[in-house]
């Protein structure tokens, strides 16, 4: 399931999260963001359930892009319990969306 993030409700949709969460840092005018999009969609769709995939469009929601230091679009952050825990850049597999939600959730 993909949910749509911005400032009014990123701690209840990405930090009392009970399941991982991974944010899509993205612009509309990106064009590895449009590419991204669709593999995000599937992702989400397969693991609906277990992660939840928010999208953060850094034009529109510009204190969160700050706040997180977004520079580069598409940037994927992973948080788990209320914790920014790792990040990825650019355009990015199913199998490195995967690999960051079992690296986010190991303890």
């Amino acid at each position: 399931m993909e949910v749509v993030i911005t400032k009014e409700n990123f701690a209840k949709e990405v930090l009392e999260a009970k399941l991982p969460v991974i944010v899509d840092f993205f612009a509309t005018w990106c064009g590895p963001c449009k590419m991204l999009a669709p593999t995000l969609a599937e992702f989400a769709g397969e693991n609906a359930g277990k992660v939840i995939v928010g999208k953060v469009d850094i034009d529109a929601q510009e204190e969160l892009a700050n706040e997180y230091r977004i520079e580069v679009v598409p940037t994927l952050i992973g948080f788990y319990k209320g914790e920014a825990k790792a990040a990825l850049k650019g355009l990015v597999s199913k199998k490195h969306l995967a690999d960051l939600v079992a690296e986010i959730t190991k303890d």
